[in-house]
């Protein structure tokens, strides 16, 4: 894990929210992504959540730019699965744009899932999660350069 995605394990709610209104939505992504689910952002919980949730549960994102779609690496023997179709659009947030993954139209599982990412440093992209259009959690993504 990066120095910057351990920094961001720290950060408030709040502090996410702001620093991802201040980033552009840079480049769609291609390829894979390791993946940090920031969950009780600035608690001493987060990066030990972060672990178990990277273990068990989520490890990132595969990426591919040509087709607009990208796949979760799921469950501990790496599943590829869950597909969103990924697009420019608008955040929720602060309706600047952010890069949208929408599985509104794709998964069954997650259909009612919203994901916006931003590029915040060269390979690293903060993520929120929408569940039903509110804001649940955040998360990182960071591309082998």
């Amino acid at each position: 894990m990066s120095p910057l995605i351990e920094q961001l394990l720290s950060k408030s709610q709040a502090e996410l929210d702001a620093l991802f209104s201040t980033k552009e939505a840079g480049p769609i992504p291609n390829g894979e992504a390791k993946g940090t689910a920031i969950i009780a952002p600035g608690t001493v919980f987060s990066p030990e959540i972060a672990k178990l949730i990277n273990l068990f549960a989520w490890q990132g994102k595969v990426f591919d730019a040509d087709s607009g779609t990208l796949r979760n690496h799921i469950l501990p023997f790496g599943l590829k699965a869950i597909i969103a179709n990924v697009y420019k659009g608008d955040s929720l947030l602060d309706q600047k744009p952010c890069i949208v993954l929408d599985y509104s139209t794709t998964s069954i599982v997650a259909h009612w899932v919203r994901d916006e990412i931003r590029l915040i440093a060269p390979n690293i992209y903060l993520g929120k999660v929408y569940w039903d259009n509110s804001s649940l959690i955040h998360f990182a993504l960071e591309f082998q350069p």
